[in-house]
């Protein structure tokens, strides 16, 4: 499976945090890929002060000039393509294509912030005093702690990072601990890069270490902006510790997303966004389709089709993710397995049919978790459906009038991407309106985002907003400046008279 050559490339990289503490394990077979030393809760605080010292240097260069870094680090990524989306592909599971998107993805990020770094725009403001000048303007932020999950091990690092360095900000990295190699072969490459330009040192740092570890960035104000992806649990714990020392977060959880699908749909164009939104990435992407909310006149027909093309890709279209044959890798641990099957005994207790969701290749790969897409026809919302399983789990449910849809719709905790499948211009719009989505698609999925549009959710995804449009903003902080250049006593704002 593993490459040795490949692997053995990247161990200059993994040679500092090399250790006992944290086995790391590719959910292609469970086999041991290394073990890792951890980070003390002490190793955080000392990377904060490095950031902070980095910061003060960071801070003075001009933006074009941190832009030119971002560049080089995009042009690193692509001669690094190939090995890197490799190793997304060994440690997280998802198909090779996949991984040449996410890194792709990196570069994509990285393109945008090098134009960004000579728009970082304030305003001219009307003053109501004479011989006033009022601008807006705005200044780097300070350290930025960012918390990624295993599902996008690199990307969402990057949509964080090449922002967060074009506004002036040094960035400390936790990767997930299960996907912790991606990362520090990252930070190698941006080291790198960072040595031939001559950028301060300890811009960019990577902590592996459990929650109590990264505590220390959480509650340190020396981090004004934590940047977290994970589940609404996780954010609900770690928002009000930020909010405690009136820091910020940017916060990106949980998503449990829904297509439309209505009976002027074109099922040539829908079903395979259905598709792949419900099995891509094993039903492992916070975009994933979990919800298909489909007029009732087609709901037999959707469901049908969905099943028999699932039934398809797990008959010979799930396996090794590096095979280029393969659509669906394993999932990344036992624990997510025995969660999906968990939320597949609840549904069918609510009387759900169910076609697939079972293990496969379990007798050659024991120590991996493959499975087949579920698919779960289900008559009403409730119970397990108004959760997010991180599996390849798409309940599918009816609906009457576009109104009934939109409530089914809304009526979750999660309000991350949204899609209708429609060939009417109102029922689109009306759509577009109703949902209370950060995303909401017509005649796309629910997955795959592209970075020039501001990528987050509603409710419990945190609210969030990353990547494109004004994103850039989050890790800035904004400056009104009023300047009287007159030579008599100023006027007072809204005519107010203090005369002595």
């Amino acid at each position: 499976m593993h490459s040795p050559d490949v692997f053995a490339s990247f161990q200059p990289a993994f040679a500092p945090y090399e250790g006992t503490d944290l086995p790391v394990h590719s959910p292609i077979d469970g086999g041991l890929l290394t073990t890792l030393r951890t980070h003390t809760k002490a190793d955080v605080a000392e990377a904060i002060e490095r950031a902070s010292v980095a910061f003060g240097a960071w801070r003075n260069v001009p933006a074009p000039k941190r832009g030119e870094l971002v560049r080089r680090l995009g042009q690193k990524l692509r001669e690094h393509k190939e090995r890197l989306a490799w190793l997304v592909t060994v440690e997280n599971g998802k198909i090779l294509e996949e991984g040449r998107g996410e890194v792709q993805e990196m570069i994509d990020i990285c393109d945008f912030a090098v134009g960004l770094s000579r728009q970082l725009y304030g305003l001219t403001i009307a003053s109501e005093r004479p011989l006033h000048a009022m601008t807006e303007t705005w200044h780097p932020l300070g350290p930025v702690g960012v918390i990624s999950a295993f599902n996008f091990p690199v990307a969402v690092w990057s949509w964080n990072a090449a922002l967060a360095f074009v506004c002036g900000d040094p960035v400390i990295w936790k990767p997930s601990e299960k996907t912790p190699l991606t990362a520090l072969a990252c930070q190698a490459l941006f080291e790198e890069v960072a040595a031939e330009f001559g950028a301060p040192d300890h811009l960019s740092q990577v902590v592996v270490c459990n929650r109590h570890a990264a505590a220390a960035m959480i509650e340190d104000s020396r981090v004004p902006l934590i940047s977290a992806t994970g589940s609404t649990a996780m954010g609900r714990a770690i928002g009000p510790q930020v909010a405690a020392r009136f820091g910020r977060c940017l916060l990106e959880l949980g998503g449990n997303n829904a297509v439309i699908v209505t009976e002027k749909a074109d099922l040539a164009v829908a079903m395979p966004s259905l598709l792949f939104g419900s099995v891509g990435t094993a039903g492992q992407r916070c975009t994933t389709t979990r919800r298909v909310i489909v007029h009732r006149s087609l709901w037999d027909r959707v469901y049908d089709a969905l099943s028999e093309n699932a039934a398809r890709i797990a008959a010979n279209k799930v396996g090794n993710p590096l095979d280029p044959g393969t659509l669906v890798g394993p999932l990344i641990d036992r624990a997510s397995y025995e969660t999906m099957q968990a939320a597949l005994a609840s549904a069918r207790a609510d009387g759900a049919t169910v076609r697939g969701g079972q293990r496969l290749l379990e007798d050659v790969l024991p120590n991996a978790y493959y499975v087949a897409p579920a698919m779960v026809k289900v008559a009403r919302q409730s119970g397990v459906v108004c959760d997010e399983t991180f599996a390849p789990i798409t309940y599918v449910l009816p609906y009457d009038t576009l109104e009934e849809a939109m409530e089914i719709h809304n009526a979750v905790p999660q309000g991350l991407s949204s899609s209708i499948m429609t060939t009417d211009l109102r029922e689109a719009e009306y759509f577009k309106r109703t949902s209370d989505c950060g995303i909401a698609n017509v005649n796309i999925g629910t997955s795959g985002a592209e970075i020039g549009g501001a990528f987050g959710g509603e409710k419990e995804t945190g609210g969030g907003r990353e990547s494109g449009s004004d994103s850039w903003k989050q890790y800035m902080r904004r400056q009104t400046s009023t300047t009287y250049y007159g030579t008599e006593a100023p006027a007072l704002a809204q005519g107010i008279r203090f005369d002595v």
